[in-house]
């Protein structure tokens, strides 16, 4: 959850704060956790918790973060919690009681690990909360992730210019869809869009004929591709039937690419889809002038900057922050270090990825 400047974001921020029931920042440093002035060994065991395997940078970052602790001598212990939060409490605890000296945790939800965050900072232990906030806890030292407030304000934003590009004049039938609610990104997701489409529903240019415009409408749980798509069933048989659906705004590239089966499996034109993670399909769909956008958040990237305070952590230095003020998890200001999400459509997406081993090749 983030504190903003602007006045549409602090809105987010108290939506967020409820459901989850609890000012920009300049670059500077900061120490904290439990090395503060200190370090650990070169070959201390490293904790990585990861969501269940719902995309692509989930699956990349484990090899990365396994690649890179272990080639810089330290023991990395990675794990995912496909069988849900009680697994990766779990998995939480069994790091803590092996001496891991820091846990990055990519949260299936960001509230439910109080207990065990608790027991790492007991222990001594360092906590990054990676990619998702840890939520209503004071034990999470560091957050490293994308500005995901941003991704949505993106999203909002490729899809308004893909209907203008591609659907001719307005108004514009549009559907919104949103990630899971148990994870604390898809409300920033959502109110970031919604940030940049209310004010063109307001003042008509964009009508949700079903009239689902809340997030609990709109959500997706598990980030679900048959959850999307069943929905996206239920909208085009309940409201579309006679009416044309013009845009989506979809949270991801899997949803995205569920909405699509959805719609060509109606018969419909294809919509304006929005989407993120620069997943292999997607980007091929973006080409083929299928799915509209992506959103490109180098997963790469952003193990390089957990890997780097991690490195910096051992060995006692200062770590970069560049947004040390904006996000409060219901209990703290957590220091951040925020990366720059990128809109990919089809008029930049042979740029897009020219230093990505996988994309790089597909999209030549």
């Amino acid at each position: 959850m983030k504190v903003f400047g602007k006045a549409g974001k602090a809105a987010a921020v108290a939506a967020i704060a409820a459901l989850a029931l609890t000012g920009c920042g300049r670059s500077e440093t900061t120490t904290g956790g439990a090395t503060e002035g200190g370090g650990f060994e070169q070959n201390a065991s490293i904790g990585v918790a990861l969501p269940q395997k719902t995309s692509e940078n989930w699956v990349l970052a484990e090899k990365l973060f396994n690649d890179g602790l272990n080639g810089a001598g330290f023991k990395a212990d990675v794990q995912f919690a496909n069988g849900g939060v009680s697994e990766q409490q779990n998995q939480v605890s069994a790091m803590v009681t092996k001496g891991a000296k820091v846990i990055i945790v990519g949260a299936i939800d960001g509230t439910q690990l109080g207990t065990q965050l608790k027991q790492a900072k007991d222990a001594g232990a360092t906590v990054i909360a990676y990619d998702r906030l840890l939520l209503n806890t004071e034990n999470v030292d560091y957050y490293v992730a994308y500005d995901n407030f941003k991704v949505g304000e993106l999203q909002g934003q490729a899809l308004l210019e893909g209907l203008q590009e591609k659907k001719g004049s307005g108004p514009y039938n549009i559907e919104l869809f949103a990630g899971s609610p148990d994870d604390a990104n898809a409300k920033v997701f959502f109110d970031g869009a919604m940030s940049v489409l209310q004010p063109k529903i307001d003042d008509g240019t964009l009508k949700v004929v079903s009239g689902q415009t809340n997030f609990e409408q709109a959500v997706t749980q598990g980030w679900k591709a048959e959850n999307a798509q069943r929905r996206a069933d239920t909208l085009l048989t309940g409201s579309y039937t006679s009416e044309p659906l013009h845009g989506v705004l979809s949270p991801n590239d899997t949803l995205a690419r569920a909405v699509l089966t959805s719609v060509k499996a109606a018969g419909k034109e294809l919509p304006i889809v929005t989407g993120q993670d620069s997943e292999v399909e997607s980007v091929k769909s973006i080409m083929a002038n299928e799915q509209y956008s992506t959103i490109n958040k180098d997963t790469r990237k952003l193990v390089e900057h957990a890997l780097t305070m991690v490195k910096d952590l051992q060995a006692g230095k200062e770590l970069e922050i560049n947004d040390p003020n904006s996000y409060n998890n219901g209990v703290k200001t957590v220091p951040a270090y925020l990366l720059e999400p990128v809109i990919v459509t089809a008029e930049n997406v042979k740029t897009a990825y020219t230093d990505d081993p996988v994309l790089g090749p597909i999209t030549k």
